[in-house]
Formats: C-alpha cells, structure tokens, sequence
C-alpha cells in the first residue's frame, strides 16, 4: 500500500512540473497586468521549438554532445516562446489590444504551429513517420536522484529547475526592489508611472519571461514525459489548467507548487482507482476546475485583498489618461 501511496506521489509530482511551469510563468505575467490567456499556445510552441532545435542539432552530427543535447533545445524553447510573448506583447501593450481576445488568439495559432511542424517536419527532409529524438529525450529525462531515509526521490533536472524557478520567482516578487515595481505596475499603472516606472519596460519584460518559463512546461513535457518524442495534440489541456492554477495558488509563486503537484495527482487518480465507469472517470477529471471555481468563490467571498488579482489585471494601460 506505502509503495502504491509513493509511486502516486511521484506521478502527480511528474504530471505536475508543466502545469507548474505555466502556472509560474502566468504569475510573473499577471503580476504585471497583463492577463495572457496564450499560455497553452506558448507551451505548444516551446515544446516544438525544443524539438525542432534538438532534431537539426542531432542530423548535424554523428556523436552528439550531451551538453549542446540540452542547451540546444533549451535555447530554442525559450527563444520561440519569447517571440510569441512579443506577439502578445505587441498587441495588447503598445496597440492595446482586447488581452482575452489576443490571448485566445495565440492559444489556437501556437497549437496550430506545434501541430504543423510536429506533423510535417521529417517530411521535409524526405523522412516518414513520427519525431522522436532519443539521445536527446534520453539526457532530459536522466534522474537525479536522493533519498530521505527510505524513500527514493528520483526526476530529471528540469524537475528540479521548476521548482527552483518558482521559489526565486517568489523571492524576486516580494523580496526585491524589481518586484515591488512590478508588482506596482500591475495594482495601479498610472501610480507606477507617475513615481517614474517605466511600466511599458516592465510589462514587456514580465509578459516576456514568464512566456518563457511557460515554454520551458512545454519543453519538459516532449523531452522530459514523453522522451523526445513529438504527438500532435498531446499536451492535452495542461495550458489551461496551468492558467487555473493561479487561481488556485492565488498568485504565490510558492503556493503553485504543491498545487500543480495536487492538480497533477486529481489529473491521473483515475488510473490508480481501479474499476471506475467511464462516466465516473469523466467526472473525476473534473475536480481540477471545479476545486478552482470552488477556491475562486471562497476567496471572493472573503473579499481580502492579499486574495485578490492585481487590480488592473486585464485593463490596457493609456498613459494619457493618468
């Protein structure tokens, strides 16, 4: 039974890191204003990038370097995810555009961009058959492993780096003279402003990188979970889910982790209950949402401001109207 308890606890952990990723990316990004609902589409389109950086890397070259294996995919991943946080920066930041309509709008075009290259792209050098890089999804997926007492903790690296990403978005947000700016900038732009913030810099800057942490859940999902290998449509809803649990963590960069873990484990504990109908099994794998929208109306009930969204999350910035 103890043995069934921990595999559970690491498959949740496993299931958890990309919703951890995204939802921590989503943090930084909101925390500035801006509400980009593109996450799942920049996911998409850090995954593939990751892909499609480790694929030419590994057609140029007989031996492959385990180093340039990682760094390679890695900086593809966060260069494709920046490109799309611009997009969306663009829109809704300089010409402000509508930001749900914007973020919508990225979703569909970056799973379509991950669906057509993931389908297409061996096709293009004269290969058939589907992507799979397994030197590459080899090197991310290693464990590292410890143990505590008798229990073996064992993830790959980018495992690890989420959680190390969320605990310094944490310290950077309430510890550092930048995150009380950003922080400012996303309660009240015109007082930010006013005070001598550059709010568009730091709007750009956050929407930028937290697109990029958010492409990374991406990355760890192709190359880490399914070991270099490419499935169109695959991520499922793990973008959408990574937007919900900030909801749930109520923008605590700390708080996300052990959600995304607990929404990892309400994502899979269909399959460690055995004998459940599929009409059951659906309903389970809603509790995700309905634990959200449950948390959402607490929250609000409760009308405490430490639980609420920044005040201007949504609302395009007009430095005229100051």
């Amino acid at each position: 039974m103890l043995e069934k308890i921990i595999a559970f606890i690491c498959a949740a952990i496993v299931q958890g890191i990309p919703l951890l990723y995204g939802a921590t990316g989503e943090i930084i990004t909101e925390k500035s204003g801006n509400l980009n609902l593109g996450i799942p589409g920049i996911m998409y389109v850090g995954g593939i990038s990751g892909i499609i950086g480790g694929y030419f890397y590994e057609k140029s070259t007989a031996e492959p370097n385990v180093v340039l294996c990682i760094l390679i995919p890695l900086l593809a991943c966060i260069i494709g995810s920046v490109l799309m946080s611009l997009i969306y920066s663009f829109l809704t930041i300089t010409l402000h555009a509508n930001q749900n309509v914007t973020g919508l709008a990225l979703t569909t075009f970056g799973m379509g961009i991950g669906n057509f290259f993931g389908g297409s792209l061996l096709s293009f050098f004269g290969e058939s058959g589907s992507i799979s890089l397994l030197t590459t999804g080899t090197y991310y997926a290693t464990p590292l492993g410890f143990s505590i007492g008798k229990i073996e903790i064992s993830f790959g690296f980018m495992a690890y780096l989420a959680v190390i990403i969320a605990l310094a978005t944490s310290f950077v947000l309430n510890r550092t003279r930048v995150g009380l700016h950003l922080r400012a900038v996303g309660e009240n732009p015109a007082t930010a402003d006013a005070a001598g913030i550059n709010v568009t810099l730091y709007k750009y800057l956050a929407t930028c990188i937290g697109g990029a942490i958010a492409g990374m859940g991406g990355l760890y999902f192709v190359m880490d979970y399914t070991t270099g290998a490419w499935t169109n449509n695959g991520f499922g809803d793990r973008g959408w889910l990574a937007v919900a649990i900030v909801i749930f963590a109520l923008w605590k960069p700390k708080s996300a982790i052990w959600c995304s873990f607990v929404f990892g484990g309400l994502y899979i504990v269909c399959v460690y209950i055995p004998g459940l109908s599929s009409a059951t099994k659906e309903l389970i794998n809603m509790l995700p949402y309905i634990v959200t929208i449950l948390v959402l109306i607490i929250t609000s009930a409760r009308k405490k401001r430490e639980h609420q969204p920044p005040a201007s999350l949504g609302l395009p910035y007009f430095r005229e109207e100051r």
